[in-house]
């Protein structure tokens, strides 16, 4: 009888010490996290850069995200990334960092507004998501899309990175990929009170006019843009973290050359978005074909001492967007088709580049190519290349609207990733090296500039279209948004094309810091199942994972009895 309470006291005393361990192992876990990342591509490891942005918080950080809702698999996948992350946020930082998950349909606390509507004044741009249902389709908008709110300042992170509504696997991965970009330019942005100024030249014939609201928009959050006649102003002044220069159409002096030159040589960055030759769409309004020249802007010898060179050529592709060509009736009631316009070639992300990393496609309008030059120092990185069904025509060029009237000859689209945008980066050598003149010295001492022969390390981004960087204007809406063809507005082939997104893309990489920008180059692979192996085996996995734990509970059951009874045998 003794022994029986002795082993009945010991029984007590050893379940209550496990309480006390499992008690402890609880709170201990609830104060200390840690995490072992064992994924191939470190997905859930966050980069020095974002580690370093989380320590200098000083206020809480709060994000709303806005993807809470009944959602496709692909969206919830989504949202369930989102959380993932977050969390990982949390954990380096849980003081500052606060996060939440809002359906886009509440209302606002204090107003009678929805969180969309405000969303859609922020910039947002919903999805309209078609789910086939048992009853149906039913239409959803969604907002793939959260709010960063920092010491009263508020900014947009795009979460999703797809076109459209179309939902892919490809497209949720790339956005589980881009994800710590997206928040860590943004949180970097909301901690740094002071926002980069972006220079945008005028005085070569220069757009000005309605065609620049999609430049204006796209920087009105993150940047400061200014105006500057190169004409008027003696200097470029430092201020200015980018010179934007977007299809002139007059050549470019000496002095304005000098300018730009010793911009670059003193730290400054370009971004050229440059129509060498002169070939408009406005010219086929009146007449069936028109002929394609040179703009003599002077800017060859500057280039090619930069290292690319702008050919005047057009790149015809067959991957290409489409206008509306009269195909029959009469000259009063024409009947009109849409035709696919090989001058309007559009061009698929390589992914070679954080610039056009999970990039869709990018629309151009009578494209030059580039060809990179050899200049000391200086390495080049093609951005943006042809498909591999495209051509290249020399001028004069005769650009026919009959071309697509008649059987295109596919065996002259032989070309492949003809390039027609460039980054240029290294220690740039200046035109004027050994030939400045002492003019150009007195003129350049006269404001306070040093001549400098070299830079040094800096950036270009050289991209042989001008239109690629311009909105077109509708006669009744007005400036549509960059990247919509106004000639398939309303039409079944209207789309949204990148143009927007691979210009913040190359701005944000010559003005972030290259920490930050190198989180975009994280990679997520996607790794599929094997489908035919998965039919052929379902039955054993079916039992291995249905099965299998529940032979082994009976089976540590049985072994623990065994044992028991073993123990307290009398």
């Amino acid at each position: 009888m003794q022994q029986k309470m002795r082993t009945i006291g010991a029984s007590k005393f050893g379940w209550l010490g496990l309480l006390v361990i499992l008690v402890l192992v609880n709170f201990l876990s609830s104060v200390f996290h840690t995490r072992l990342d064992l994924t191939r591509e470190k997905r859930y490891t966050l980069s020095r850069a974002t580690e370093d942005l989380l320590k200098k918080l000083d206020e809480p950080l709060v994000i709303d995200v806005f993807l809470e809702g009944d959602f496709p698999a692909g969206f919830r996948k989504l949202a369930n990334s989102t959380e993932d992350f977050l969390r990982l946020l949390k954990d380096r930082n849980s003081s500052k960092i606060q996060y939440r998950f809002i359906a886009p349909t509440e209302t606002m606390e204090g107003s009678a507004r929805s969180y969309g509507d405000s969303l859609v004044n922020l910039g947002a741009i919903p999805i309209n998501l078609t789910v086939q249902a048992k009853s149906g389709e039913s239409s959803n908008i969604i907002f793939p899309v959260a709010v960063v709110h920092y010491k009263g300042r508020q900014s947009l992170v795009n979460i999703y990175s797809g076109a459209s509504g179309r939902i892919s696997q490809e497209e949720i991965n790339s956005s589980e990929a881009t994800m710590e970009y997206q928040f860590a330019k943004t949180i970097d942005r909301l901690t740094d009170n002071a926002k980069p100024t972006v220079a945008y030249s005028f005085g070569n014939g220069e757009p000005t006019d309605a065609r620049t609201y999609g430049i204006q928009e796209a920087l009105s959050n993150d940047y400061r843009l200014a105006l500057l006649n190169l004409n008027n102003q003696p200097l470029i002044p430092d201020t200015f973290k980018v010179l934007m220069l977007v299809k002139p159409t007059t050549g470019y002096t000496e002095e304005e050359k000098l300018k730009i030159d010793q911009f670059v040589m003193h730290g400054g960055k370009l971004l050229m978005y440059i129509d060498d030759l002169i070939a408009e769409q406005d010219s086929l309004r009146f007449k069936p074909q028109t002929i394609a020249f040179d703009r003599n802007l002077n800017l060859t010898d500057l280039l090619f001492k930069y290292g690319a060179r702008i050919n005047p050529s057009l790149v015809m592709d067959l991957q290409c967007d489409f206008l509306p060509f009269a195909v029959g009736g009469t000259s009063e009631t024409p009947q009109y088709e849409f035709l696919r316009w090989n001058y309007y070639p559009l061009f698929e992300s390589r992914g070679n580049h954080s610039i056009n990393k999970s990039l869709g496609l990018v629309s151009g309008k009578f494209v030059n190519s580039i060809d990179t030059i050899a200049a000391p120092a200086i390495a080049k990185t093609v951005l943006l290349g042809s498909s591999p069904n495209s051509r290249i025509i020399s001028t004069p060029a005769l650009i026919s609207l009959n071309e697509n009237k008649n059987v295109q000859e596919d065996a002259l689209f032989r070309s492949n990733n003809i390039p027609v945008a460039v980054l240029l980066e290294g220690k740039f050598t200046s035109l004027y090296r050994n030939r400045v003149t002492q003019a150009q010295t007195q003129t350049l001492a006269s404001n306070s500039i040093r001549f400098l022969p070299n830079s040094e390390e800096n950036k270009i981004i050289l991209v042989a279209d001008g239109d690629m960087a311009l909105n077109d204007v509708s006669a009744k809406e007005g400036p549509l948004p960059l990247g919509m063809n106004l000639f398939t507005v309303g039409s079944q082939y209207e789309y949204k094309f990148a143009n927007r997104d691979f210009l913040l893309n190359c701005l944000e990489y010559l003005v972030n810091k290259p920490s930050i920008v190198e989180t975009r180059n994280k990679n997520i692979v996607l790794r599929l199942l094997d489908k035919k192996k998965v039919d052929d085996n379902k039955l054993m996995w079916q039992l291995v994972n249905i099965a299998l734990p529940v032979l082994l509970v009976i089976l540590a059951g049985l072994i623990y009895q065994r044992i028991r009874r073993n123990k307290y045998a009398a």
